[in-house]
């Protein structure tokens, strides 16, 4: 973690280097698979404390945080309540939101020592433009200015800009407005490097380039727990991450 003054320091929350550090993962009912092994990859490679907690949207509707009506674009039930990220801790420290359709190959220690505490969130910067007009189990694809950005996103929470991603906000500002980051300055999103966020069918390997090796896969058009993605970029990898979870899952039960 790099402060506004360029001095590295370990991400703490608050302060606290006791606290870990606070993911949440967007989930939905028809990507359970998927959520439980982005969870296991995470906690498998981690060197530092995590907190990791599933962003459910009948909980947050049951709890009076959620009551946005379905939008016929929504692909899945945490397009929308991923924002709700700084919020849900508490306003307090960093914090990672991530789509449940990664898998994560590298420690998330090496992520959270790219955070520099001047920017009010950080993101892998696409310029990405789907071909496909479907994507995962049928689901619309569509295209707009800064799509996938907030897929995976690092937010400094308690910065004044942040804190205005308030319930009431989300629930009710526009798809444009909080996929774009509309609430914040330009110089205010900070840039992460797109391994973190490696685009399966889009992003490339560069034999002999290590820079380029996905550190995070993410499985954005559709990852081997739907049928017809099973032959997907990388699906060897996930289909072993989820023996392994499978494998200490049962072995735990």
């Amino acid at each position: 973690m790099t402060s506004a003054n360029g001095n590295a320091s370990q991400v703490t929350n608050n302060g606290d280097v006791r606290k870990p550090f606070k993911i949440f993962i967007g989930y939905d009912p028809r990507e359970d698979q998927a959520y439980e092994v982005c969870r296991h990859s995470i906690l498998k490679r981690t060197s530092i404390p995590v907190e990791i907690t599933p962003i459910v949207q009948s909980d947050l509707r049951a709890k009076g945080l959620y009551w946005r009506s379905r939008d016929q674009f929504e692909s899945t039930e945490f397009s929308f309540t991923r924002f709700l990220t700084p919020y849900l801790a508490n306003y307090d420290g960093w914090a990672m939101f991530v789509d449940c359709d990664f898998l994560y190959l590298a420690d998330i220690k090496e992520l959270t020592e790219l955070i520099n505490d001047k920017y009010a969130v950080m993101c892998v910067h696409h310029d990405y433009s789907p071909k496909e007009k479907t994507k995962m189990d049928g689901a619309v694809q569509t295209v707009y200015p800064r799509k996938n950005w907030s897929s995976m996103v690092l937010y400094n929470c308690g910065h004044p800009k942040n804190k205005g991603l308030r319930p009431e906000v989300v629930n009710n500002q526009t798809g444009a407005f909080l996929h774009r980051f509309q609430w914040l300055d330009d110089n205010e999103i900070g840039s992460v490097p797109c391994v973190w966020n490696f685009l399966e069918g889009h992003n490339k390997v560069v034999e002999n380039d290590p820079k380029t090796f996905p550190k995070a896969i993410h499985y954005t058009r559709g990852g081997p727990w739907f049928e017809a993605w099973k032959t997907c970029e990388f699906a060897d990898l996930w289909l072993k991450e989820m023996e392994e979870y499978m494998k200490k899952k049962s072995n735990v039960s």
